[in-house]
């Protein structure tokens, strides 16, 4: 690597690094090019050339905050996993994580949750698969009743709502239990009460073994994809849900 390269990758760490401080400090308003100039002790063009404008850099910053937040994530969940942590457990300490780091992190989860940015951020989709592979264990381990992309959507969305409507509240009128009442509403909604004897007995044993599918070599890839296009109708018919009740 070049002096050149190295100098120019030093100074933009810099000015992402000034612009988090002063954007965690006092938000999107307090990102100046004068501002972060002063503090990254760089010459205003410096930024145009970089980020192009306040928008690339606001982006630039929110993303490296999250991207440190979903590699935490991702040791996690690879820890869980390697432990055997009951995926319940893990899930739900995931959700509180993901809450403190909105309520901690305002200005970056507002950039981040615009329609426009989210989609284009490599570190929110990361962060998405992680909650894939979560809500992954789950499933596989008899516990979901509904397909698995449904059940991200809805966690996701409980979360992104919750963040929202906390930071949309003074502090000191913040209900402290509306966070753990979100995330019990939405298990409550896509878990069945135990892996088997349950009115979800037919889907959430479908979806369990849908989740296994991919794990079953002694089928070929037509048989797996046949095999999952049956898990996935049974999963997401309702009928499944009334067989043990007729």
């Amino acid at each position: 690597m070049s002096d050149g390269v190295k100098s120019r990758e030093d100074t933009r760490a810099a000015i992402v690094d000034a612009a988090a401080w002063l954007l965690h400090r006092s938000g999107p308003g307090a990102v100046t090019t004068r501002g972060v100039a002063e503090r990254a002790g760089v010459q205003a063009p410096t930024i145009y050339r970089l980020f192009g404008d306040k928008d690339g850099l606001l982006e630039a910053v929110a993303e490296q905050v999250l991207a440190t937040f979903v590699a935490d994530k991702a040791a996690a969940v690879a820890a869980a996993t390697a432990a055997d942590v009951d995926p319940l457990d893990d899930l739900r300490a995931s959700w509180r994580r993901q809450i403190e780091f909105g309520l901690g992190n305002p200005a970056v989860f507002r950039l981040l949750n615009d329609p426009e940015r989210a989609s284009g951020s490599p570190a929110a989709r990361l962060g998405r698969q992680i909650l894939e592979t979560r809500v992954h264990r789950v499933a596989a381990a008899g516990r979901l009743r509904v397909p698995e992309p449904h059940a991200v959507d809805l966690i996701h969305a409980a979360g992104v709502g919750t963040v929202q409507t906390l930071l949309a509240t003074p502090p000191q009128r913040r209900d402290p239990a509306l966070a753990d009442a979100m995330i019990d509403a939405v298990l409550a909604r896509i878990l069945t009460d135990a892996p088997a004897a349950t009115s979800d007995g037919p889907r959430a044993t479908a979806v369990a073994m849908r989740a296994l599918a991919p794990q079953l070599p002694m089928l070929s890839d037509a048989e797996r994809h046949l095999l999952v296009e049956w898990l996935d109708r049974v999963a997401r018919s309702p009928a499944a849900a009334e067989v043990t009740g007729r």
